[in-house]
């Protein structure tokens, strides 16, 4: 899979055709078909997708080589000589963006401006603006870009509604493949609802057959009434160039990201299920008597999930929301993450060969302990990360599971935790002793040590380390 760097958008409309018998190959009957274009529709559309350039600071630490590791080098070229010190160079990207807003708002791709110290939104017109990052949202893979533009209203898309398309439907890309500078390309909708492409948490991709090359990230997919359909993010690739497999994210989740950016937030609240959920496999299904594989299983519930606090039980299976089917756990998971928190939806369920509805009234993830967020600092492995008690709400935010517990590593920004750890890390043994809170950890390190034993837990695998003071 690879991400694309690009600009994306265009739409255009097309006349009826003549009528043509469906086992007939035609050429086109008059001079008026055979000048049938998107032209009307790029034309509307083109203006509102921008350039967006990024640039970032990357340092190149060589005291983290592994010879530099080694006592015998280190005599020679010492901690602080110049061959040792960190090095900073810049990094620079390409992408897209689409104008959403003609006050200045614009969405893109996180990865087109992740860790970026230097953002900058180039118009069609050829401006440019420095633009402000409202919002970076790594789970989605969306962030929300702010332009000053005084006295002057910015051609801006119309945000459809992505779960109205259907496989067929045509549809347009705008972008800047390659920096070549602005391309529309045109194709159909191939698939709906793809679930495997591994770009975001929330696994729900369009597909397309527009042409979609590096470059295209943050771009705009567009249908035949110059509405914004996706926001083009993602080629499924050997070469790097398009095969005709490009991937979209629907402007329904993107509505959620862009109405948290008006509103001042800085944060996207996402409603919580608090549930562990599973696919229906065709076993599953036999073996309770349904018809086909549908539905996402629900696992395991959390004591403070709403599903739970609306009588849904462990092995019921979630059918549909608010009368749209759920086939697997990643669509529940994309239902419920563009729902309003506050939104009382109606949840049908299958229980024991029965079906049978409930209100669910949606809800962000609770902090049900203080987070205690803590800079680690003194001479010990963890010493640059942050540490946090782990609640659902932090759970959430990390990806994790909602009933884990203990201490987790929310943020790694320098020190010798950087070798050692990775965000999302839970904490659950130091030098023997066993942790549940941030102020336990702080007590294990205070201790010191000569060789540090130290127990995580990263993506469901127990980790044992062993760490030299």
């Amino acid at each position: 899979m690879r991400f694309l760097p690009t600009l994306m958008s265009a739409l255009l409309l097309c006349t009826a055709s003549p009528t043509v018998r469906a086992d007939s190959k035609a050429v086109p009957a008059s001079a008026v078909a055979v000048q049938l274009s998107f032209a009307p529709i790029v034309k509307t559309t083109a203006p509102a997708v921008v350039n967006v350039y990024s640039k970032r600071k990357l340092v190149d630490d060589p005291s983290r080589n592994s010879f530099m590791q080694d006592p015998f080098f280190r005599r020679f070229f010492g901690d602080g000589g110049s061959f040792g010190r960190p090095r900073e160079r810049v990094a620079s990207s390409l992408g897209s963006g689409v104008i959403v807003d003609p006050n200045g708002l614009i969405v893109t791709n996180n990865h087109v401006i992740a860790n970026a110290t230097d953002v900058k939104v180039a118009l069609a017109d050829k401006r440019e603006f420095e633009a402000k990052v409202l919002i970076a949202d790594e789970r989605t893979d969306l962030a929300v870009l702010k332009i000053d533009v005084p006295d002057e209203q910015l051609p801006a898309l119309t945000l459809a509604d992505s779960d109205a398309l259907e496989v067929g439907d045509l549809v347009l890309a705008i972008g800047n493949p390659f920096g070549v500078g602005q391309t529309v390309t045109s194709g159909i909708i191939s698939a709906l609802a793809r679930t495997r492409v591994g770009v975001s948490d929330y696994q729900f991709f369009i597909q397309t057959d527009a042409a979609i090359n590096p470059g295209n990230s943050g771009g705009a997919l567009v249908n035949m009434r110059g509405e914004l359909v996706g926001i083009n993010t993602a080629i499924f690739s050997r070469s790097g160039g398009s095969i005709g497999i490009g991937f979209a994210i629907p402007t329904n989740m993107v509505k959620t990201v862009v109405a948290t950016a008006e509103s001042g937030g800085a944060a996207i609240k996402r409603p919580w299920l608090g549930a562990e959920l599973q696919d229906v496999s065709p076993d599953i299904a036999t073996s309770l008597g349904m018809a086909r594989p549908e539905g996402a299983l629900i696992v395991s519930l959390h004591p403070e999930s709403p599903l739970a606090k609306a009588g849904l039980k462990r092995g019921d299976i979630v059918l549909a929301l608010e009368g749209k089917p759920v086939e697997t756990a990643q669509e529940l998971g994309y239902r419920a993450a563009t729902t309003a928190i506050g939104a009382t939806i109606i949840v049908e369920y299958q229980r024991k060969g029965d079906r049978k509805e409930t209100q669910v009234t949606m809800i962000a993830a609770p902090e049900t302990v203080r987070r205690d967020d803590t800079l680690i600092k003194g001479a010990n492995p963890f010493a640059g990360a942050t540490a946090s008690n782990l609640s659902p709400a932090v759970a959430d935010e990390l990806g994790l599971p909602a009933d884990v517990q203990g201490v987790v590593i929310s943020k790694i920004d320098q020190g010798p935790a950087m070798r050692f750890f990775k965000r999302g890390d839970v904490v659950l043994e130091v030098n023997g002793a066993k942790l549940d809170s941030v102020d336990a950890l702080n007590a294990a390190l205070g201790e010191g040590s000569s060789l540090w034993r130290i127990a995580i837990n990263r993506g469901g695998q127990v980790l044992k380390l062993a760490i030299g003071g």
